[in-house]
């Protein structure tokens, strides 16, 4: 599933942003600067500390440091904790110390710059080091991962700053605050009478389907991840990037995508991740977090457990108040 912002309007903006689309929606048009400001201070931050992708990253300073103890910035403590979270509550599904097998299946750089189809043969799959194994002191922000370990925080990073990014700008503006980065989406402050609308597709880049299915959400957060939209081969196979902790390799395909909605970002996302893993585990899991969750399977079936309501229909675009929270992760 996705989300969109088809109707550009005085009450909110849509910019590139973290390799993904950001989308940031207000109730009061007044104030979008103040809250676009908080926005891109928050991505700015998020980038700065967590990308896989710049040199001058704190993430790559840390794992170029694994097997070192080194002391990481309040920003970074906090998307680890976020990260460890995660991995508890999905019992290591999501796990941040995928990022050797990330980066051994040829998403080592911006996705935009990956080719889509690379000759060379994939690499034995080996098992994630594992998050346990991570010493970590949230007093003293002392970090230690064990030797030849890489950090990944795509599960966490993006989610986070979408909860930091609609807290800050509603306790700084006063009014309803939407925040969408790629499947990513989280709201604060007081909604809409009738809730934000979120239209749900497959890929967030794609136009709003008109009378597509679409849900009202009036507070917390929803993420959606999937395995469609950030796809490539590789020695003549098709690889996403969702990857099993236990195997290293891409989550067996039984799932195309899967939306969860909970109090926070970093959980709805960490939740929706780890179904994406788990597979045809996943709805004995989900029913026991309670969570809404609506799962679309390859075949295009739909799946709802913990309440997902029906599916209702995307409104028009022209001057609606719909959103995609952002393509799958």
């Amino acid at each position: 599933m996705s989300t969109h912002t088809p109707a550009l309007s005085p009450s909110q903006v849509v910019f590139p942003a973290l390799g993904t689309t950001a989308a940031l929606l207000v109730t009061d048009p007044a104030a979008l600067p103040a809250a676009e400001a908080v926005l891109r201070a928050e991505l700015a931050a998020v980038d700065r500390a967590c990308s896989r992708f710049r040199p001058d990253s704190e993430l790559t300073r840390v794992n170029v440091s694994a097997g070192v103890t080194t002391k990481v910035s309040a920003y970074f403590a906090e998307a680890l904790q976020a990260a460890l979270r995660a991995a508890r509550l999905t019992g290591g599904a999501v796990d941040p110390t995928v990022g050797s097998a990330v980066i051994a299946l040829g998403y080592d750089r911006t996705f935009t710059s990956l080719s889509p189809e690379d000759a060379r043969p994939v690499p034995v799959a080996r098992p994630a080091p594992g998050w346990r194994r991570i010493a970590f002191d949230p007093r003293t922000r002392r970090l230690c991962l064990p030797p030849g370990t890489r950090l990944d925080l795509g599960a966490t990073a993006k989610a986070l700053a979408a909860d930091r990014a609609a807290r800050q700008a509603a306790a700084v503006t006063g009014c309803g605050v939407l925040v969408s980065l790629g499947g990513d989406l989280a709201t604060a402050g007081p909604a809409p009478e009738d809730g934000w609308r979120i239209a749900l597709a497959d890929d967030h880049a794609q136009p709003v389907p008109e009378g597509g299915p679409a849900v009202a959400v009036t507070s917390g957060a929803l993420a959606t991840s999937g395995i469609r939209v950030r796809t490539w081969r590789r020695g003549g196979r098709v690889l996403h990037h969702i990857v099993d902790p236990i195997t290293g390799d891409p989550a067996a395909p039984v799932w195309r995508t899967v939306t969860v909605a909970a109090a926070t970002c970093v959980d709805a996302n960490a939740v929706s991740t780890a179904s994406i893993v788990l597979g045809d585990r996943a709805l004995d899991w989900l029913r026991a977090t309670a969570l809404p969750a609506r799962l679309t399977g390859l075949d295009g079936t739909v799946v709802r457990v913990g309440g997902w309501p029906p599916d209702a229909h995307a409104p028009a675009p022209a001057g609606s108040r719909s959103t995609t929270p952002g393509g799958p992760r």
